[in-house]
């Protein structure tokens, strides 16, 4: 005998498809949330990465910056006590000039002449002083024009004062203070 499902075995079988497709449902909406996670994971790992060589960089250039001004700082240390050297080595060398200046008055002094004042403003020299008579300023004039050591003589006043029984030449005279060749050569 034949044997008949009387059995709705359709109605199983949508069911059983049914069933099926819901759980591959599931599977792929678990699978989808699962990667988006593991994708969301994966950026947020990289994020905190990059975060992380970004705030290393952030403390190097803070670093930097630091020894950069450091650096700075020295380099203006440093062109300061250049300049202090250059000073005192000028000052060094301009040490036997004044021996000089001193030296070439005593010799170019005329008799007569006395000195009352001198000022030295850079190689520029100033003499006050008082004279028996304005020739004898004169022939100061004509002296220090043939030194070798002191030059450009000029007058910025004479006058003549009454002293007692005696009259004298108070005067102001300005000249330059040379340097010889040799002085040149000694700098070096």
């Amino acid at each position: 005998m034949p044997s008949i499902n009387l059995l709705p075995w359709r109605e199983a079988e949508r069911q059983k498809r049914q069933r099926d497709f819901g759980i591959a449902m599931g599977g792929a909406v678990v699978a989808g949330i699962a990667v988006v996670m593991l994708t969301i994971l994966a950026y947020s790992q990289m994020i905190s990465g990059q975060k992380a060589r970004n705030d290393r960089l952030t403390a190097e250039i803070v670093e930097l910056e630091k020894s950069i001004a450091e650096i700075d700082g020295l380099e203006r240390q440093k062109e300061r006590l250049l300049a202090r050297m250059e000073i005192i080595e000028q000052l060094q060398k301009s040490r036997p000039e004044i021996v000089h200046l001193f030296d070439e008055l005593a010799r170019q002094l005329p008799e007569g002449v006395y000195l009352t004042g001198m000022k030295q403003t850079g190689s520029r020299v100033e003499i006050r002083g008082v004279a028996q008579s304005s020739t004898r300023v004169s022939a100061l004039m004509r002296q220090i024009d043939s030194s070798e050591w002191l030059g450009d003589p000029e007058v910025e006043r004479v006058e003549t004062t009454q002293a007692g029984a005696s009259r004298q030449s108070e005067f102001v005279v300005y000249l330059k203070q040379l340097r010889s060749d040799s002085d040149l050569e000694d700098m070096e």
